[in-house]
């Protein structure tokens, strides 16, 4: 192509038209395409191609509709970034997807569960389904009484001398009314004549014999669950023979074994169990506490939500030697005395009762009117011992009066563990309040605080034989490690996990030479760490469900005992 010739032209001049000397030229230009052609018959689906999860950015023109369009589907919860990870748990219970729901109603359906045992989930329900059936599946703001009922209540108020039939209907003339003398003189020898009425049925549940107690239809024996039990204490010996051919009882430590009990324990090397050695059976419902006698550890006490404490023999025929009754509800908690010669149980019945282990007798009852969670004796002074309430209260009792002689109130929840440390002269404490207290042994005041955040409630308390260290087991699915000392510090560096707790007061144990830390597990493992790595070596399946009591033997190389809700104590070896 020749060269052409252009007229000039300028801003202010629009093109003219082409003259004969300067013919129209058709040049060849290239298209340019700004963004690609973007379908929009199926948004959700081309979203889904382009733009992918692991993407950090967009190498598409993409229209605001086609960004701002909905994912989907619902999110899995339980995936993390790809198809093959796990999502970690977003609570110590395991993975909870949120929901939205009023306080109101959820308090209706917790006072629900609690009351009636049931609660509406949704479209359907969780718990009793036959007290679902029994009332209809109403909650308790729906379940008000009837006219008939609400009838029934106010004729058997009135009969007990109610304002309204004094002098007829209409006769309440407001509080500042004055009292018709002759109708309140009847409702006052009324009222006198019940209050005596029950106060002699009073005494005579008190001086009731104790080898006569209340007998059931089933022919099955009970205890008064007003009285906690008080005065209908008892015990029933099991065992093949009472005393030996020296006339010694099972108290006596025996000699006749492989194993010396009489040594100082911690004195050998400790190692995790492997097999199961025996089982015992007794317990009618969960148990909530196992104790080995202190130093020998040849007799093995045990609590039960049945209301009953049983002693077994660890040793020769391992039978069930002694039951002791005296309970009205769930036993919380059992201790024994420095030299075991007696032992101390806590219930639900709101009452704390000395025993004498070879006898079974009941030496004294403590109460304050409270429930003891958690009860400890002073190894110092056996004769004293301190007890956690569920009114926030640690109480100081001397078992020689029956007294109680010190209190302490600082906590903000109910106490869950008690622990001496620097040889007795102070002790620890830790609440559902998510703190930890440490106390001068005798002195109402706290010398140590700690409550951070991040803190859960530590339910459960094992000192370290070196005497150095505490270790609580958190609700936070992690075992933790407070230093005993003046500092009272936590040990960073020591944090025990693997296992899951939440939900459940699980017990923990350290080895006699200090070397393992042992726990039970709400899937109904036992678990073994080392106290020095924090790694857990070993765990194996000790029960089908939550393994709530486990202890060490004192003694013994590797022989552990454990129970849980399955009704069973095993014994590891």
């Amino acid at each position: 192509m020749g060269l052409v010739d252009y007229n000039s032209s300028s801003d202010d001049e629009m093109p003219s038209a082409p003259t004969a000397y300067a013919p129209s030229i058709t040049t060849m230009t290239t298209r340019i395409t700004a963004a690609p052609d973007v379908s929009l018959e199926d948004p959700m689906q081309l979203r889904q191609s382009l733009i992918k999860p692991t993407d950090r950015s967009i190498t598409h023109n993409m229209s605001y509709d086609q960004l701002s369009a909905p994912e989907a589907g619902p999110q899995n919860p339980f995936l993390g970034t790809d198809a093959t990870s796990r999502k970690r748990k977003n609570v110590p219970t395991g993975y909870a997807e949120q929901s939205g729901i009023s306080d109101a109603t959820f308090r209706a359906q917790h006072r629900t569960f609690n009351s009636l045992g049931y609660a509406a989930v949704g479209e359907g329900f969780v718990g009793d389904q036959n007290a679902v059936v029994a009332h209809g599946g109403k909650d308790v703001v729906q379940l008000r009484p009837s006219k008939k009922e609400t009838e029934a209540i106010r004729r058997k108020r009135q009969n007990k001398g109610d304002a309204a039939v004094l002098d007829g209907d209409g006769a309440y003339l407001g509080p500042w009314a004055r009292y018709n003398e002759a109708a309140m003189a009847i409702r006052d020898d009324e009222e006198g004549e019940e209050y005596e009425e029950e106060e002699a049925a009073e005494e005579e549940e008190v001086v009731a014999p104790v080898s006569n107690p209340i007998i059931d239809k089933a022919g099955r024996e009970y205890l008064d669950v007003n009285t906690g039990g008080v005065g209908k204490e008892n015990s029933e010996f099991h065992g093949t023979d009472m005393y030996d051919y020296q006339g010694r009882s099972y108290m006596h430590v025996p000699q006749d074994l492989d194993v010396d009990l009489k040594k100082e324990p911690g004195t050998q090397t400790n190692f995790i169990p492997k097999k199961l050695v025996h089982t015992w059976k007794g317990h009618t419902k969960p148990i909530t506490a196992l104790r080995f006698f202190p130093g020998a550890g040849h007799l093995l006490l045990s609590s039960s939500s049945d209301s009953k404490v049983k002693i077994w023999d660890v040793y020769h025929q391992r039978e069930l030697l002694r039951t002791y009754n005296g309970h009205s509800k769930a036993v919380t908690d059992i201790t024994f005395t420095p030299t075991g010669e007696n032992f101390l149980s806590a219930s639900y019945d709101r009452y704390m009762k000395l025993w004498d282990t070879e006898t079974g007798k009941c030496l004294h009852r403590f109460t304050t009117g409270k429930i003891p969670h958690v009860i400890r004796f002073n190894p110092s002074q056996p004769h004293e011992f301190l007890a956690g309430m569920s009114d926030k209260k640690i109480v100081q009792f001397d078992t020689r009066t029956e007294e109680m002689v010190q209190e302490y109130d600082h906590h903000l929840g109910p106490v869950n563990t008690i622990t001496f440390v620097d040889e007795d002269r102070r002790f620890i404490t830790t609440s559902d309040d998510k703190s930890l207290r440490a106390w001068e042994y005798g002195i109402p005041v706290p010398i140590k605080f700690i409550a951070e955040p991040y803190m859960y409630s530590m339910v459960r308390a094992a000192p370290h034989p070196s005497g150095k260290y505490v270790a609580y087991q958190s609700g936070d699915n992690q075992v933790v490690v407070y230093a005993a000392t003046d500092k009272f510090r936590q040990n960073r560096k020591k944090a025990f996990r693997g296992h899951n707790n939440a939900g459940y007061a699980i017990d923990i144990d350290i080895s006699p030479d200090g070397q393992f830390l042992m726990s039970g597990d709400s899937g109904g493992w036992l678990c073994f760490w080392d106290w020095k790595s924090c790694k857990l070596y070993h765990k194996f399946q000790a029960s089908d469900g939550p393994v709530v009591a486990a202890q060490w033997h004192p003694q013994e190389t590797s022989k552990v005992a454990s129970a849980g809700l399955d009704c069973v104590i095993k014994y590891w070896d």
